[in-house]
């Protein structure tokens, strides 16, 4: 079995293979044959160390869509703060359950992750205990995965639109961590209650929530809006929280929400 230090190790070194060159939000960070982008918000100095939003892209996504999504690097220049945008190896991430025509059983995505974080520690003055992972649609559920299998790496998990494939854990590995779940109510792309794709089937939200609030000894704390999200909460003893937040609305997603979950997080201590 390939641990988490070797994958990392193996990453690393196909990257120094090669010529290193710059990188950011226009050019690709190369970490093997893989890579990220980073935007750097408007008027940092390049040494203070910031915090950064990670945004995990959808079907068919790449990281340069997401940086030339100016609703994310306005948001990112606003709360000055960076924004890292990863890239799956296929068209869909390669996850469990994820459709097999559209994954690769081969890539793993976790040591990615691994790797991209170790990348950017050496590159740039990120505070890695102020990372929030977000994503939509098929990257919320890449950030479902990374919420079970690598919570201590990110101050908080914030999926929009986006669960597990079916078959849902029925726990995790990693200790529990703060997820804030943001769905549109009336989504028919991802509904609530999932639906089949292809060979595979996406699952409950409900259940995925109900799993994870389970492994987490979350207990309710109310409802309670964040800014055009009506949210149920959760929190457990040692402080995380747990919250399923909705909007009226389909399959899509708003900078606004992921001002709103960053200063959540913030109020709770979590960044």
């Amino acid at each position: 079995m390939v641990t988490k230090t070797a994958a990392i190790a193996a990453f690393i070194t196909l990257a120094a293979a090669s010529t290193a060159s710059a990188c950011g939000a226009d050019s690709d960070c190369k970490i093997g044959d893989r890579h990220y982008r980073i935007y750097m918000p408007a008027g940092h100095d390049g040494t203070q160390k910031i915090g950064a939003i990670v945004f995990t892209h959808g079907y068919k996504g790449t990281a340069k869509g997401a940086m030339n999504n100016s609703n994310l690097t306005g948001l990112a220049d606003e709360l000055g703060v960076a924004l890292i945008a990863t890239k799956s190896a296929k068209n869909d991430w390669s996850i469990p359950g994820a459709p097999s025509s559209e994954t690769d059983p081969n890539v793993d995505e976790l040591a990615y992750y691994d790797a991209m974080r170790a990348d950017v520690a050496t590159k740039f003055p990120i505070d890695d205990t102020q990372l929030m992972l977000t994503g939509f649609s098929a990257g919320a559920m890449m950030v479902w995965n990374l919420a079970c299998h690598r919570s201590e790496d990110y101050a908080g998990f914030v999926p929009m639109s986006g669960t597990f494939w079916q078959p849902e854990p029925l726990t995790c590995d990693t200790p529990p961590a703060s997820v804030i779940h943001i769905h549109g109510t009336t989504d028919k792309i991802v509904p609530l209650e999932g639906r089949k794709v292809l060979d595979t089937h996406q699952g409950s939200v409900s259940g995925v929530l109900a799993m994870y609030s389970a492994y987490g000894d979350f207990a309710d704390t109310g409802a309670t809006k964040l800014g055009g999200l009506a949210c149920e909460t959760k929190a457990n003893a040692t402080g995380d929280i747990l919250d399923f937040c909705t909007f009226d609305g389909g399959h899509s997603f708003k900078a606004e929400y992921l001002k709103s979950a960053w200063t959540h997080l913030g109020a709770k201590g979590k960044l």
